[in-house]
């Protein structure tokens, strides 16, 4: 089972969180989130787990614990909506139109208010 890691330390490693989350069970993997252009953590990671039973142990356990000077939160990672061909979209979709402005049409102003009336 995958786990998001939210709110990591900078400083924080893979190692790390395979250290942390191995109390709980056996970790298959563990990554940080490198920002590309920083080359900078950014913030977040994944462990994924062997065991799911392990997996929420380890999120009633480690959500919201204090890990290497942050307040860390541990939940189960959403699946990515676009490598279902939906467009990123819930209930899929995929296909967009663009953006096709509508030309403009000077059509007489209709108030509700009539001065004749008054």
């Amino acid at each position: 089972m995958n786990l998001f890691v939210g709110n990591l330390n900078p400083e924080t490693t893979a190692t790390g969180l395979r250290t942390l989350f191995s109390e709980f069970g056996e970790v298959v993997s563990s990554k940080v989130i490198i920002d590309n252009a920083t080359g900078m953590s950014r913030g977040f990671g994944f462990v994924e787990m062997a065991d799911k039973f392990h997996s929420f142990d380890a999120i009633d356990n480690l959500d919201s614990v204090f890990f290497e000077g942050n307040i860390i939160s541990v939940k189960e990672a959403k699946q990515n909506g676009m490598s279902k061909g939906g467009g990123g979209r819930p209930g899929g979709g995929g296909f967009k139109r663009p953006f096709k402005p509508r030309p403009r049409q000077d059509y007489p102003r209709q108030d509700n208010f009539n001065s004749d009336r008054y």
